[in-house]
């Protein structure tokens, strides 16, 4: 074997095989790409990883395994050693015994650079002391290495160097694992896949895109009515790119609901990040229901060529989705992306190496958390902690925006039993939150008389009869179906029984019919709170947490046409399940019981009360994701099960079901060639990603029982379609019948 082979693969153009790529090419180019991304934080670590990450590739018994596996020499001689040829213990192994215990963050690399970063105990120290690893080891070292390959140069590991010290740990390992994986990939990818790399990095930059928002924003003030919702939008606008130009950190933007947070922001993040060098900026936001919204409002400012959408619905829009869009989101290496919560938060605490690409791209980059307040409680600790280390340690700056802003600045506004460390240095955007909100006051909210006197659907579907226009909103999609029954024909339905496709439908005629003047009647759950941009003269909200009826407060007069629009607090004749809806909409009651009746609910400064109150009702690290984080002397983590806990959304407890949405008028038949599709060729990724906009998540008993009914069909592991035509409605979405769709642990909105 006159040369030792890291990838081999056939040009299929001219049916030939391509020069096999050389492995001491590949280890040297993946090390200088790691080096590079890791500049900031690890760059000798780095540079180490990606050298050693495939060193036991030599292993005779690999080369012979690529060489037969792949075709490119089919009579290479296994001699009798059957499956996969291991190699990427070798590497952490050799790593281990030069440098001791800082040798165990490069076999945390080195060791999970395919299969992810594994805990210390029960995981890598195991694999580490197997025989079969020094074996590896061993045979490795018995090839004629390049030199420069097993020398560690003037690298000198010194645990002193991590960013936050013992806390910051993890956190820095999962960046130089990030620094290392996406190397790999491209390094790989550009000997594979020549053209597809090519394709890469044809993105304009900040500074390039930064003419095109003054260009659109200088447009839209000369088109813009002269009202003072406007006028206060234009103040909020000012004010961002004011304070963009203060040094990085933690901000917060508190702007009532309809003050123009999504563009104003966005002209923060952008001379914020001309001004301070940051690379990019990431806009994240707690729902895909809302996501495509903004993402269409940055498009319209920015073009088509600049933005990126990350989330499972865009799939199914390739208008969004080009090639150079699918390759920027498996690393983010675009100039601006738009995400969710789920996505940025997940991949921060994740373990495998597809998740932790994109990390090493968030180094010196500007991060808005659209809606903050719906950060998930049960996870909020571990995520304000790795917040304050991206913003110490890397170069990042959060911006909070919200109406409702959740206190998370202020330690003291937390319970001093749990010793909840906040997040540090928060500074103000706007100068006069207090003023601003008296200005943007459009709405008189109305709260129960008595409130331990309960609605009963029909006598409340009676009062919003009477109102030509009018929304609804209630806390769970098992209260949207009564109510909904309980009102007048033609009152159009919202919750997420209804599957994303069909959401988009409804939302659209609401806002048509809503500009035209046509009477309209919603019934919805608080899908409709977060980022839709609706306006109704009369809004009904169930009582719940207080930072959810201001939300719903913003879904009337949202563009001041009225002097004042009508906001009625009213008590549904069932409590929210238990759980997180119960404990807000409790903390609500203790917040608002026996306010002064001239006292406006919605005042900024009662915000402070509700989510000091919420938050002491709510496990903030309920998993334990800091525990199992905690390093101990031996730099023992349990990278994996903190990844497997950390799940906003729990995976255990609901299951996603294909539907059979045609559309309006019932002739959309995209779902069946779909359909036809999964059954032909099987859960493919590629295939599945199309399906998205045609799922609605169930909770597992529910989907239990429809399985045991014959309703719903498992055509692979995990993956269940609906088997009778009838059981999805045209206007409610996915029929439970007699199910309860409640869940104590959780609630899908």
């Amino acid at each position: 074997m006159p040369y030792y082979i890291a990838h081999v693969a056939r040009d299929e153009k001219r049916e030939a095989w391509r020069e096999p790529h050389d492995l001491a090419a590949h280890l040297r180019e993946t090390a200088k790409l790691a080096e590079q991304f890791a500049e900031r934080y690890g760059a000798g670590w780095a540079r180490l990883a990606g050298q050693w990450h495939d060193l036991g590739k030599y292993r005779l018994r690999f080369q012979r395994y690529i060489r037969h596996k792949s075709g490119y020499e089919p009579d290479a001689s296994i001699k009798g050693e059957l499956g996969r040829a291991p190699h990427s213990t070798a590497g952490a192994l050799l790593a281990c015994d030069r440098f001791g215990l800082p040798g165990r963050v490069l076999a945390y690399l080195i060791a999970g650079h395919h299969a992810g970063l594994d805990d210390w105990y029960g995981g890598l120290c195991e694999r580490l002391a197997d025989p079969a690893s020094r074996a590896e080891l061993m045979e490795t070292l018995a090839e004629p290495i390049p030199p420069e390959i097993t020398e560690s140069g003037d690298f000198k590991p010194d645990l002193k160097e991590v960013p936050g010290k013992i806390a910051g740990f993890p956190l820095w390992v999962r960046l130089l694992f990030s620094a290392l994986v996406d190397a790999d990939f491209l390094d790989t990818e550009r000997y594979m896949s020549p053209d597809t790399f090519a394709a890469r990095n044809c993105w304009p930059s900040l500074s390039e895109l930064a003419p095109r928002f003054d260009a659109f924003m200088a447009r839209k003030s000369r088109e813009v009515a002269p009202t003072s919702v406007n006028a206060v939008r234009a103040e909020v606008l000012q004010q961002c790119r004011d304070a963009a130009q203060q040094p990085p950190g933690i901000f917060s933007l508190t702007v009532p609901t309809g003050g123009g947070k999504t563009l104003s922001s966005m002209a923060f993040a952008l001379g914020h990040a001309l001004r301070h060098g940051k690379r990019r900026i990431v806009y994240a936001i707690p729902y895909t229901s809302i996501i495509e919204q903004t993402a269409r409002v940055y498009r319209d400012v920015f073009g088509e060529d600049a933005i990126v959408e990350h989330h499972s619905n865009v799939a199914d829009l390739p208008e969004r989705e080009t090639s150079a869009s699918r390759l920027a989101s498996e690393n983010w290496d675009a100039p601006i992306i738009v995400t969710t919560n789920v996505q940025l938060f997940e991949s921060l605490f994740a373990d495998r190496p597809s998740r932790c690409r994109k990390l090493h791209n968030l180094v010196d980059s500007i991060i808005v958390l659209d809606e903050a307040h719906l950060l998930s409680p049960q996870f909020l600790q571990p995520i304000l902690d790795v917040m304050n280390l991206l913003v110490e340690h890397y170069g990042v700056t959060f911006v909070l925006s919200t109406a409702t802003q959740p206190v998370l600045a202020s330690r003291q506004a937390f319970d001093p039993r749990k010793n909840v460390r906040g997040l540090d240095g928060v500074r103000e955007i706007v100068s006069d939150p207090d003023g601003l909100y008296e200005r943007l006051d459009r709405v008189q909210v109305h709260l129960p008389a008595d409130w331990n006197a309960r609605r009963d659907w029909s006598e409340l579907a009676q009062e919003l009869a009477r109102h030509s226009s009018v929304l609804a909103i209630v806390n769970t999609r098992a209260h949207a179906r009564a109510l909904w029954q309980a009102m007048p024909e033609g009152t159009l339905h919202l919750s997420a029984l209804m599957c994303p496709a069909h959401r988009s439908v409804v939302i659209g005629q609401i806002k048509k019919r809503l500009g035209e003047g046509i009477p309209t009647r919603v019934v919805s759950t608080q899908l409709v709170e977060a980022g839709v941009d609706l306006d109704f003269p009369v809004v009904y909200r169930a009582i719940a947490g207080l930072d959810s009826i201001a939300q719903a407060a913003g879904r009337c007069n949202r563009e001041g046409k009225l002097v004042k629009g009508e906001v009625i607090v009213f008590v549904p004749p069932q409590s929210a399940p238990p759980g997180l809806l119960r404990k807000g909409e409790d903390a609500c009651r203790k917040v608002l019981y026996g306010i002064e009746g001239n006292r406006n609910p919605l005042e900024r400064s009662l915000f402070a009360a509700y989510f000091t109150q919420f938050y002491s009702d709510c496990d903030l690290d309920e998993k334990g994701i800091g525990r199992m984080l905690a390093t101990g002397r031996e730099l023992d983590v349990r990278f994996r099960s903190a990844a497997e806990a950390f799940r906003l959304i729990d995976d255990e407890e609901t299951s996603s079901v294909v539907v059979r949405y045609r559309g309006e008028d019932g002739t959309d038949c995209r779902i069946d060639e779909l359909l036809a599709l999964l059954e032909l060729d099987g859960p493919q990724r590629w295939l599945l990603r199309k399906l998205q906009p045609y799922m609605v998540m169930l909770y597992r008993k529910d989907v239990d029982r429809l399985l045991g009914k014959g309703d719903l069909r498992e055509v692979a592991p995990g993956v269940f379609v609906q088997e009778s035509d009838w059981l999805y409605h045209p206007i409610l979405g996915f029929d439970l019948q007699d199910g309860m769709d409640t869940n104590p642990a959780m609630t899908i909105v």
